[in-house]
């Protein structure tokens, strides 16, 4: 089956809104794509009709195991295609993403498991989000939102969301990157800010900050 890009782009965005939000309605995914709600009606009422997700209304969408598997597949070629620009081409962490975004649609599966062969078969991209496998299995993600981490207890960064480049050269600033050690210091009320140690050094983040940063307990 041969599928437009926009069809691919859909799918992608029902997995990660089925896997890390409360669910896929139309509102979410018109707002994760940047489209209209009645857009995203339309194109989910489509993809129903091709046997890709299951609709109805009220309740919103979800991959069928067909639709999942292209789903996968897309991420896989996204999340190679990052660690390719940053390692071999050069490209900063803040860059990847876009020019991920623009590459997944079009490279072949020959070239897709020579980027995996000169990369290691690598577990990771950049931003620490897991490669799903060549089977199309998505390891486990690991972490919870550092926003809901505990005070005085020690972290390592897994992840960190990676749509926003502004938001990754300021993490790069203060050194919250993946496999980097922190810990909570204080946590302000009322969804003030977060006083970290990260290492030796200490950040203090803002919540809507911390929301975008994951972190599995030590």
């Amino acid at each position: 089956m041969v599928l437009s890009q926009a069809v691919e782009d859909y799918l992608k965005a029902i997995y990660t809104l089925q896997t890390e939000e409360t669910g896929a309605s139309t509102t979410k995914i018109a707002k994760s794509l940047e489209v209209s709600s009645a857009s995203a009606t339309n194109m989910v009422k489509r993809l129903d009709q091709m046997g890709l997700v299951d609709y109805q209304s009220y309740k919103g969408a979800r991959l069928t195991e067909s639709g999942q598997k292209i789903a996968l597949e897309i991420i896989r070629h996204h999340r190679l295609l990052e660690l390719y620009l940053l390692e071999v081409m050069g490209y900063s962490w803040d860059e990847v993403h876009d020019e991920a975004e623009k590459l997944e649609h079009h490279i072949s599966e020959q070239f897709e498991d020579k980027i995996a062969q000169l990369l290691d078969d690598p577990t990771h991209d950049p931003h620490g989000d897991p490669i799903p496998t060549k089977d199309g299995l998505m390891p486990e993600i690991e972490g919870q939102p550092l926003v809901d981490g505990q005070p005085d207890q020690q972290y390592m960064v897994s992840r960190v969301k990676d749509q926003d480049p502004e938001l990754l050269r300021y993490l790069e600033k203060i050194g919250l990157l993946p496999g980097i050690k922190v810990t909570i210091k204080e946590k302000a009320p009322f969804e003030g800010p977060i006083t970290l140690l990260v290492e030796n050094d200490e950040q203090v983040v803002g919540n809507d900050v911390a929301k975008n940063i994951f972190v599995a307990e030590l």
